[in-house]
């Protein structure tokens, strides 16, 4: 797995996770993204993870009139949506606790090793 499909599956989790606040459109979803530190998230990388969402009924989409003149879709949540978001949300911490701790023992060696290394 590279860098770049980690990232699209946390996406998803996080896309998820922002729709669920209220409906909102492409570009709120991004700006929010921006907001949390995900940078270079573009409309290349937000509309496959939409479109995907949507495809499978975690999301829905309607399109109407928006304050600045062009339609624009605007997402909703559904209810299998929230629950793949739980689903997710515990995924990902189960995932991120084991993947804590392999890391802080690693690290943990490899600062033993340098230190012994010094001596």
């Amino acid at each position: 797995m590279n860098d770049s499909q980690l990232l699209k599956g946390i996406l998803e989790g996080c896309v998820l996770g922002i729709i669920s606040q209220g409906e909102t459109y492409g570009y709120e979803i991004i700006s929010e993204l921006e907001q949390y530190g995900f940078r270079d998230i573009g409309e290349g990388t937000l509309y496959p993870i939409l479109t995907r969402l949507d495809k499978n009924g975690y999301i829905r989409c309607r399109k109407d009139k928006s304050p600045l003149g062009p339609i624009r879709k605007y997402y909703s949540i559904t209810n299998e949506g929230m629950n793949r978001l739980m689903e997710f949300s515990s995924d990902y911490r189960k995932m991120k606790q084991c993947t804590d701790m392999i890391l802080e023992k690693a690290i943990y060696k490899a600062d033993s090793d340098n230190n012994e290394r010094r001596e």
